[in-house]
C-alpha cells in the first residue's frame, strides 16, 4: 500500500481504515486541515481519535486508505517528521533525564535549536527544567511534552489532549502558543475533551464516534445545532413561566431566584427574554462536557 501522497492540505486523511483483528478502530475516515487552520478533533473515549493520530504520525500502518502530513507520510519520511510538533496523549520519556537534557536531545534530532528560545517556552509554562523526568507530576510531564512539540517552530502541530493536567492559567497560555503558531502559518490538529478550550482556538471541529466521522463544522454551527443548558441567577424572584413558549427552550425549571433552562438550537431568543427580566446577575453554561454534547447530538446514531 502506498501511503505517500502529494496533497495540497498540510494534513490529509483519505478513506482511512485501521483494524486490529476483528476490531475496527477507524473506518473510512476522510479529513483535511488547511494551512493555518486549527482543527479540533473531538469524540468520546474510544472513538478512534488517538488511533487516527498515531496512524497519521506513522506509528501505526493503515489497514487501508492513506494519510499524509506536508505531502509525505511521517512513518517513512524523516524530513517530514522533523517539521511536525507532536504530543501524544500520555507523554513519557527517559525517567532519569531532566527536561533540560531531554530538550537538548530533541534539539540535536532537529538540527539545533536556540537554548534561549527553549527556556523561554519553559518559563511561559512555569516548568522547572532540572528535575528528573521520572519525578515530575502529570502536569509537569505535560509541560515538557508541550515544550518539545513547540520548540522547533514546526509547520504542523499534532496534539493529543494537549492540556491534560494543566491548570486554567496554563491552559490559557497554551491557547496563546497555538495562536502564535498559526499567526506564523502553522497548521494544527488537536484532540480534546474540553469544550471551552476548543471553542477558544479551533477554526473548525471534526467529530468522530466509534471510528466514523460524524460531522465537520464550525464552532458556531455546532452550538446552533446542539442542546445546551443555562443557569440564570437573578437578584429577585423569577416569574413562573418566564421561559414558557420561548423559541428553542425545551425545558425550564424555576426555583426562587434561579432558572435552569435547556435550549435546542440558537440561544438568542431565550437570552433576549432573560436579559429583559430585571435583576439578572449571572449566566452559567453547563454544556462544557463533550460527553454530554455527544449524547445530545448523536445518541440515536451511535446506538444504531
Amino acid at each position: 500500500m502506498d501511503t505517500h501522497v502529494t496533497s495540497t492540505p498540510p494534513i490529509a486523511i483519505e478513506n482511512l481504515t485501521k483494524r486490529y483483528g476483528s476490531l475496527t478502530a477507524v473506518s473510512g475516515l476522510s479529513l483535511s486541515v488547511a494551512p493555518g487552520e486549527v482543527l479540533g478533533f473531538l469524540g468520546p473515549n474510544g472513538a478512534g481519535k488517538t488511533t487516527t493520530i498515531r496512524t497519521l504520525m506513522g506509528f501505526l500502518s493503515p489497514t487501508s486508505g492513506r494519510c499524509s502530513v506536508l505531502g509525505g507520510w511521517p512513518g517513512r519520511d524523516i524530513a517530514v517528521r522533523r517539521r511536525i510538533g507532536y504530543l501524544p496523549g500520555d507523554f513519557r520519556d527517559d525517567p532519569w533525564m531532566t527536561p533540560r537534557e531531554l530538550f537538548g536531545w530533541f534539539s540535536k534530532l532537529r538540527g539545533g535549536i536556540d537554548t534561549g528560545h527553549i527556556q523561554a517556552l519553559a518559563d511561559r509554562l512555569r516548568l522547572e527544567t532540572d528535575q528528573r523526568f521520572g519525578t515530575l507530576s502529570k502536569g509537569n510531564r505535560q509541560k515538557v511534552g508541550l515544550v518539545q512539540a513547540f520548540m522547533h517552530d514546526p509547520d504542523v502541530l499534532i496534539l493529543d489532549e494537549p492540556t491534560s493536567g494543566l491548570d486554567p492559567l496554563l491552559q490559557h497560555e497554551f491557547q496563546r502558543m497555538v495562536h502564535e503558531a498559526t499567526q506564523r502559518g502553522a497548521t494544527v490538529l488537536f484532540s480534546s475533551h474540553v469544550l471551552p478550550e476548543v471553542e477558544q482556538i479551533a477554526t473548525r471541529v471534526a467529530m468522530i464516534s466509534r471510528g466514523r466521522l460524524l460531522k465537520v463544522t464550525t464552532i458556531d454551527q455546532l452550538f446552533d445545532q446542539t442542546r445546551h443548558r443555562l443557569e440564570l441567577r437573578y437578584a429577585g424572584p423569577i416569574p413562573a413561566g418566564l421561559f414558557t413558549a420561548v423559541q428553542g427552550v425545551v425545558d425550564s425549571e424555576i426555583s426562587g431566584t434561579t432558572a435552569s433552562i435547556t435550549i435546542d438550537g440558537p440561544a438568542g431568543p431565550a437570552m433576549r427574554v432573560a436579559a429583559a427580566q430585571p435583576g439578572l446577575l449571572r449566566v452559567r453554561s453547563s454544556s462544557d462536557d463533550l460527553e454530554d454534547l455527544f449524547v445530545s447530538l448523536y445518541a440515536p446514531e451511535t446506538e444504531a
